[in-house]
């Protein structure tokens, strides 16, 4: 039977291009001239991203959708804060990392003994 694989959804595209963005923009700064490269895009695009981005900054729509959706989303925040023990599971590992560093310590103490 032949094996199908199911078509890619829109996040697998965005992460996949996350990693190769990630992996391949160091390996592009590296081949020279580059730098030039890079100024030069960023020289002709930057107004466009000037302008998207005042377009979230000074548009009064998307200020009243933010004030409405920030009340519901505290309140998340705040639940999810309150129910999760995170300052216990902080204070474990802080001892648990502790505990682990003593051996390393004593090593180190009894090697410069010498």
């Amino acid at each position: 039977m032949v094996v199908r694989i199911p078509a890619a959804g829109m996040t697998e595209y965005i992460f996949f291009g996350a990693a190769g963005v990630g992996t391949l923009a160091p390996l592009a700064m590296g081949i020279p001239g580059a730098e030039e490269r890079v100024a030069r895009a960023t020289a002709k695009w930057a107004p466009r991203w000037e302008r998207n981005i005042n377009y979230f900054t000074n548009h009064v729509p998307v200020e009243r959708g933010i004030q409405r959706i920030t009340p519901p989303v505290e309140r998340a925040v705040h639940r999810v804060e309150h129910d999760l023990p995170l300052e216990k599971a902080a204070v474990a590992t802080s001892h648990v990392a502790e505990k682990s560093m003593k051996p390393l310590e004593m090593i180190k103490h009894n090697w410069t003994m010498e």
